[in-house]
């Protein structure tokens, strides 16, 4: 066997391994948001503010704690921006792997050819800070919306109004140009990394905030979907989180958005007809 073969079988090993990890710390990170959100995001009944509770309206056996009250100071407010950030990172990560995983091989080609190596993590912190972003937005959302008493104790929409004015908000969003061009740009890594490649790690995270800031104008009002359905319901976050991933992976995603757009649209329509006839 030549060197100019085992210098080439090196390389493929490294190139694998590489991939390997890159992948696999994707996996590890999404695994541990995912299993935060199940053991409860950090919160407790210490949480609660137990001042107002009507002890006639609690129904232990079923977990319906009505006239139970999150204390907001600023130790609970530090917990729900962590609970909104991990959990965007549980919901988000596995439709932007490609993409990272796109910047890890183009950066693993450039370093090939004695360009200055960045590590993937510069990237995927980018993106993460875009996501911390929207997270701070959606916990001063949630404050205000639970001192407006419209969040219940299980953190969902207490009234129907406010439900289909969110379904109806995020179904005209799925219908706007804005939405379909931030799509565009989370659907082709490959375009993205030909318009947008920044070099060293300054221009990684710059790359990976521009990322995410796509990603998060693409997404964001049909994340506001978990005031309607419950900020912490599993059955939501597991479902917006399929719902994202089949939009950016999907053949025909850009038609998937539209005719999720009036999907929600005419959910919303039927709550708010079924408050005015009731």
């Amino acid at each position: 066997m030549g060197p100019h073969r085992v210098s080439r079988d090196l390389v493929e090993t490294v190139v694998r391994r590489d991939r390997l990890v890159v992948a696999g710390g994707l996996a590890l990170i999404t695994s541990l948001a995912w299993l935060y959100l199940l053991t409860g995001a950090g919160m407790d009944m210490g949480d609660m503010d137990m001042g107002d509770m009507d002890m006639g309206n609690m129904d232990m056996s079923g977990m319906d704690m009505a006239g139970m009250h999150m204390a907001w100071d600023a130790r609970y407010a530090v917990i729900m921006f962590l609970m909104w950030w991990i959990m965007m990172i549980a919901m988000m990560m596995p439709s932007a792997a490609p993409m990272i995983l796109l910047f890890a091989a183009v950066n693993r080609r450039s370093r090939e050819r004695d360009a200055p190596w960045v590590p993937t993590t510069f990237f995927a912190t980018g993106y993460l800070i875009a996501w911390a972003g929207f997270s701070l937005g959606a916990t001063a959302i949630h404050w205000s919306l639970d001192r407006s008493g419209l969040m219940t104790p299980a953190m969902a929409s207490s009234a129907d109004w406010l439900g289909a004015v969110l379904l109806i908000a995020a179904g005209l969003y799925q219908l706007t140009p804005l939405k379909h061009a931030c799509l565009r740009h989370c659907r082709s890594p490959v375009a993205f990394v030909t318009a947008h490649w920044q070099p060293g790690r300054a221009g990684a995270l710059r790359m990976g905030l521009w990322h995410g800031a796509f990603c998060v104008a693409c997404c964001w009002v049909v994340m506001g979907l978990l005031f309607y359905g419950g900020v912490m319901s599993f059955t939501w976050i597991v479902g917006l989180s399929i719902f994202v991933l089949l939009e950016k992976l999907l053949p025909a995603g850009h038609g998937f958005g539209y005719v999720t757009g009036a999907g929600f649209i005419a959910w919303g329509l039927w709550l708010l007809a079924t408050k005015l006839l009731a």
